[in-house]
This record gives C-alpha cells, sequence and structure tokens, in this order.
C-alpha cells in the first residue's frame, strides 16, 4: 500500500461522491435529499447507474469493473485514468438517453472489448480494428465468431470513412 494514492476511507469517499454526482447529472436528485438513505434513492431510480458498472466497494465484488482491493492498489495516475473513463460513461448515457449523441463519442463499453482508451479517436479505432481483423479472421487462424463480433461491434460504432 506504500504506492497508492489514499486511504481506503479517502478512494471510498470520493467514489461515493462520484455516485452522488450521477444522481445530480443523470436523476436530478439528491440535491437536498438528506431524508433519503443511499438505497432508497437506489430503488427509487428508473435506470441502472454507470457507477454500479464500475465500482463495488466490497473486495470480492464480481459483476463491477474495479473493487475496493484494485481501487487500493493503483496508484495516482491510474485511478485518475479510471475516474476518468467514468466521466466518459456517465456522459455518453446522459448524451444517449437525451438524443444529442453525435459521431465524435463512442461506445466506452466497445472501445473497452477492443481494447482501446475511451478517449480513442476514429483513426485509432480502425488501426485497432485492423490489427484485431488480422487476428481473428478465419483465413488466418482465427476464430469465425470471434471475426464476426469484431464486425458487429465495428458498426456499432457507427465511424466515418
Amino acid at each position: 500500500m506504500s504506492d497508492c494514492y489514499c486511504s481506503e476511507g479517502d478512494i471510498k469517499r470520493k467514489i461515493r461522491n462520484l455516485k452522488k454526482m450521477e444522481l445530480k447529472l443523470r436523476f436530478h436528485q439528491y440535491e437536498g435529499n438528506r431524508d433519503y438513505k443511499g438505497w432508497e434513492i437506489h430503488k427509487s431510480l428508473p435506470k441502472a447507474l454507470v457507477w454500479d458498472e464500475f465500482f463495488g466497494l466490497q473486495d470480492k465484488c464480481r459483476k463491477a469493473r474495479y473493487n475496493m482491493k484494485d481501487l487500493l492498489a493503483m496508484d495516482r495516475e491510474n485511478l485518475k485514468q479510471v475516474i476518468g473513463q467514468y466521466y466518459y460513461a456517465v456522459y455518453y448515457k446522459i448524451f444517449q438517453e437525451t438524443g444529442i449523441l453525435d459521431g465524435s463519442l463512442y461506445n466506452p463499453d466497445v472501445l473497452a472489448k477492443m481494447g482501446l482508451s475511451f478517449d480513442a479517436d476514429a483513426r485509432t479505432i480502425k488501426k485497432r480494428f485492423r490489427e484485431l481483423a488480422k487476428e481473428y479472421h478465419p483465413d488466418a487462424g482465427g476464430s469465425s465468431d470471434k471475426f464476426v463480433e469484431l464486425l458487429e461491434q465495428m458498426d456499432s460504432l457507427h465511424l466515418k470513412d
């Protein structure tokens, strides 16, 4: 724990504040609501939180990308990168829900499956697609299922030529 960013309490506090931020941005809740406990607000939400996909505060949480053990092991830069990915995913979800999604934002889940960072541009995505296509192509000894999945992922990104 010598190279980690903060104590466990500090990280939990920061991560919980990210959840409150998402509640404010997406659902306009949690402003002055001191009467509600977190779980009561969570039960009343119409949609799933991006926070639940990203973070699990228990050490053995498997449904989240990052559990507490992973977060404690990160240094400052890695933690900043995870928080940046989270912000991108939240705003992507907001833009998707409100219908103001344009061609400059790409689905962060698809980018992660391709092994790319959340802020990859079209040129980087195309380059990575070509690398993966060479690897997964059935004529080169790759799996046809993975190749078809890669093509579907690429189609879902709606890249302009």
